[in-house]
Formats: C-alpha cells, sequence, structure tokens
C-alpha cells in the first residue's frame, strides 16, 4: 500500500484559499446588502423629493392659511408640512417632507397663470369714454373696452396710421379686474416687516461686500430711518432693503431676488438685476436698466391731499420709467379713486420695454412697448402743452410676444403656477 505525504506548506495553501474564498463570499454578500440598503435609501431620497413637490402641487390648487404650517400628511416616520406666506408681490410656499431621517426642502415662489387662449392684451376700465388711438400706436390680441369702443384720434397733426383700430378680438369692459385680496392686504401692511424681524437677522451694509442669504434661512433685514444708497455691493436672496425716506441703487450694485421697500425707490441708468422694488410715492426708472424675470415695480399709494371733503388734488407720485430701459416682470400701481386727475400714474417713455403685466388703477401714459397685458383705469397723452384723456399716442402692446410660461399678478380668479424656485 502506497501512502502519500503532504508537505506542511500544502495545507497553509489550502488554508489560504479557504479564508480567500470566505472573504470573497463575505465581500459579496456585504456588497448586495450595502447595494440593498443603498437602494432603499435612494427611493427614501425620490420619494422625500417627490413629497416636497406634491406639497407645492397641493399649494397651489388648495388654499393653504397664510403664515401658517400645516400638515398635508403624517404617518408613520413620513411628514408633509406646507408653509405660506409673501414676498413682496407674490406668495412664497414652503415645502418640508421627512421619510426616516431623511428631510428635504424646497422653496417656490408663486403667482397668477394666464390662460392659454385669448389672453388679454388691453382692458379698459367703463368710464363711458372711448379709447383714442393716436400715431403708431399697435394692440394686438383680446381688448376689452367700454360701449363707446375704440376710435382714432389726432395729436399735434399726427393721425392714426394703423390698418386695422385692434388687431384682436374686442369685448364689453367694467371695472378694472381685482388683484388677489391678500396681495392687496400684504402691500398696505409692508412696512411692518421691521416689527416681525428678530435683531440677530439685522445686516448692516458696507460697501464692497457681497451678502447672500438663502430662502431656506429666516429673512435678513437692512434698515435705516435715512436715505440708503446701494453702491458697488452685492446683495443675493432672503434680504429686505427698507428704509423710511429713500433707497438709491446705482450701477455699481447687483441685486438678486430681494426686496426694497422705501417711500420713494430711484434706480439709477444702467442698473442690472432681479428684484422688486415697493413704495409708497415715488418710483423712478432711469435709462437703459436692465431687470430680469420676475422683477416688480410696485407702487401703493397711501396718502392723497384734501382740499375739503369734495376735492382731492391728486399728487405727484408715479412710477416713471425712462427711455431704453427693460422691465421683465410686473409694473403695478394702486391707490384710492381720484378725482379730476391729469396727471400720469405710471409713465413709460419712449423705447421702454415692459415684458410682462402692466397694472394701473389710475391713469397710464404709454409711449413704449408692452409684451403682455395691460390693465388701466385710463390712459393720458401729454402733447405740446396739452393732455388728452383716454389717448395712447404711438404705444405698443402686443400680448402674443409675452411667453407662454409667464406667471404673473395674481387675480382673484387666477389659477396658480409657480414663478420660479428658490434656493
Amino acid at each position: 500500500m502506497f501512502r502519500l505525504k503532504l508537505k506542511a506548506g500544502a495545507l497553509q495553501l489550502t488554508l489560504f484559499i479557504a479564508v480567500v474564498i470566505a472573504l470573497i463570499l463575505a465581500g459579496f454578500i456585504l456588497l448586495v446588502h450595502t447595494h440593498k440598503r443603498f437602494n432603499i435609501q435612494t427611493d427614501y431620497i425620490i420619494e422625500t423629493s417627490q413629497n416636497t413637490n406634491k406639497g407645492i402641487h397641493q399649494a397651489l390648487i388648495n388654499t393653504i392659511p397664510l403664515g401658517d404650517s400645516i400638515n398635508i400628511e403624517s404617518e408613520d416616520n413620513k411628514t408633509l408640512k406646507v408653509y405660506r406666506e409673501f414676498w413682496g408681490v407674490f406668495e412664497k410656499i414652503t415645502s418640508v417632507a421627512t421619510i426616516k431621517k431623511n428631510k428635504l426642502k424646497c422653496v417656490a415662489l408663486i403667482g397668477g397663470i394666464q390662460p392659454k387662449k385669448n389672453r388679454v392684451a388691453l382692458y379698459v376700465q367703463d368710464n363711458n369714454k372711448p379709447l383714442v388711438i393716436v400715431g403708431n400706436t399697435k394692440i394686438e390680441g383680446v381688448v376689452y373696452l367700454s360701449d363707446r369702443g375704440v376710435k382714432p384720434g389726432t395729436i399735434s397733426g399726427q393721425s392714426y396710421y394703423g390698418s386695422q383700430l385692434i388687431y384682436g378680438a374686442t369685448r364689453r369692459s367694467s371695472s378694472v379686474p381685482k388683484l388677489f385680496k391678500e396681495t392687496v392686504i400684504r402691500l398696505a401692511s409692508i412696512d411692518n416687516d421691521i416689527s416681525k424681524t428678530q435683531s440677530i437677522n439685522f445686516l448692516t451694509l458696507e460697501n464692497g461686500e457681497t451678502f447672500t442669504n438663502s430662502f431656506l434661512n429666516p429673512k435678513q433685514l437692512a434698515f435705516s430711518n435715512s436715505e440708503i444708497r446701494l453702491i458697488n455691493i452685492s446683495l443675493i436672496g432672503n434680504i429686505v432693503i427698507q428704509s423710511k425716506t429713500k433707497i438709491s441703487i446705482e450701477a455699481s450694485a447687483t441685486l438678486k431676488d430681494v426686496i426694497l421697500i422705501a417711500p420713494e425707490i430711484e434706480i439709477e441708468n444702467n442698473v442690472k438685476g432681479n428684484f422688486q422694488a415697493i413704495a409708497s410715492k415715488n418710483i423712478n426708472i432711469g435709462k437703459q436698466v436692465d431687470l430680469e424675470y420676475p422683477s416688480a415695480l410696485v407702487l401703493n399709494e397711501k396718502e392723497i391731499q384734501q382740499v375739503n371733503d369734495s376735492i382731492v388734488i391728486p399728487n405727484q407720485n408715479k412710477i416713471f420709467i425712462d427711455d431704453n430701459s427693460t422691465i421683465k416682470g410686473v409694473v403695478v400701481f394702486i391707490s384710492e379713486p381720484k378725482t379730476n386727475n391729469y396727471n400720469p400714474q405710471i409713465e413709460l417713455k419712449e423705447k421702454t420695454t415692459v415684458i410682462g403685466e402692466v397694472y394701473c388703477t389710475e391713469n397710464i401714459e404709454l409711449k413704449g412697448t408692452v409684451y403682455g397685458s395691460v390693465f388701466a383705469n385710463n390712459f393720458i397723452a401729454k402733447q405740446s402743452g396739452a393732455i388728452y384723456q383716454n389717448h395712447i399716442y404711438n404705444g405698443t402692446i402686443i400680448v402674443s410676444q409675452l411667453p407662454e410660461e409667464y406667471v404673473g399678478l395674481s387675480f382673484n380668479n387666477s389659477k396658480k403656477g409657480v414663478l420660479k424656485w428658490l434656493y
């Protein structure tokens, strides 16, 4: 009988191979387990992200109480909360979703959606006066007019040069459509922002500095009782600049998504940015200003000078936009009704362009171009020392040039959509 003798090294090799195989199997099992856990975690993250979007969607189709956080969902290890407030003239929705240890937030700016078809180019309140168009005026889209309709006119020897009066359908108007009630209430109380800001969130502005604040963080406020001049400074995000007198912005300043609040706001020549300017007396826009979407110029007039109970003297409060400036967003003037008012409360100079909406409860002098919608109580044209009521002289309104995706002012009957996802 033969006996096979193995060397001791062979046993060590066998053990080594067995250990290697065991490690490979253990590694494979660990990889499978890790992959499975990763898939589960990924599914949780995806579901959490989808839930934040679900919260925004619910806020678009349902009435969420203002300034309050409500639970959309509340289950074991899963919650969805939505908070609604205003950011200037627009609404801001914060959606917070959690699944186990996963938590995600998203913030969206909300406004009113225009209909895809039969969009309004012009709505003139029924004051029992015809709309008179002169010169190279062009109005294209659905137009709401009084029973007196529209007619051509003559100013300083210039007549109407178009081939037809309105390039679109005309309908009967009544009163100017009302802005969303909560928007008007918010604008009336926006000066009180300072009383709701904790001292830890106040900013001290310094030239040459950059201030950035996420909309996921508490709001920051820069406040002064005197004039604020923004020079060579960068302000981005969830920041409010408020003055009790006046705010001036020079071209060296960079402003993105912030809000300016003051009785008077002056935006000097060549300023570029994206912000909301909210005033109670005057907003003055210089030449070659370029404000990106969704910017807003809003004047909510609070004071009307009265001589006695029957006579009201219109003051000179207005929004003035100078030549070659472009505003992408909304231009809004709101006030109590005035009598004997022959001054424009919104004045758009020649070669001025608004891409969005112009809304005025009083008079507009339109010499520039609006690619979008105009809502007005009345129009004013001042030429050669004369004042022409309900006249448009060399103004252009074309609603078809407004992108269909545009979201802007909310009216009482508006469907809502997302203007912008915030950060």
